[in-house]
């Protein structure tokens, strides 16, 4: 794969994870109308007090190793579960708003293919 192409990758995802991290602590982006399961599942997690803002901390996290190219293989494993949550999420809940979803799934999922060699020693 062209190192130029998946240095772009990886700038996307940093980027996406970056902005949609921020926003659950500043709210800049406005939070869409949401069908009434999905509304009363994202409200549940609201009231925890904690969730949100540790989901936005480890998109924060993750973004920063990503733009700084620093723990990479790392990065993108802690980012598998997010990224599986957030398309089950819109999957059972918000389907007509897939399309994130499915991107960061995929440029998460090209990206550990990329960086794979580094994930080899786990499974000697």
């Amino acid at each position: 794969m062209n190192s130029n192409f998946t240095t772009l990758l990886r700038i996307i995802l940093a980027l996406v994870l970056l902005v949609f991290g921020l926003n659950k602590f500043i709210g800049f982006i406005p939070a869409p109308e949401l069908p009434d399961e999905a509304a009363s599942f994202m409200n549940s997690l609201l009231d925890t007090g904690y969730v949100l803002y540790f989901l936005g901390i480890l998109e924060i996290f993750i973004g920063v190793l990503l733009l700084l190219k620093k723990w990479v293989p790392f990065a993108l494993l802690v980012l598998v579960p997010i990224s599986v949550n957030i398309l089950l999420f819109h999957i059972f809940l918000d389907l007509p708003d897939i399309l994130q979803a499915i991107v960061v799934i995929g440029l998460n999922t090209i990206l550990i293919i990329r960086y794979w060699k580094a994930y080899t020693p786990l499974f000697r």
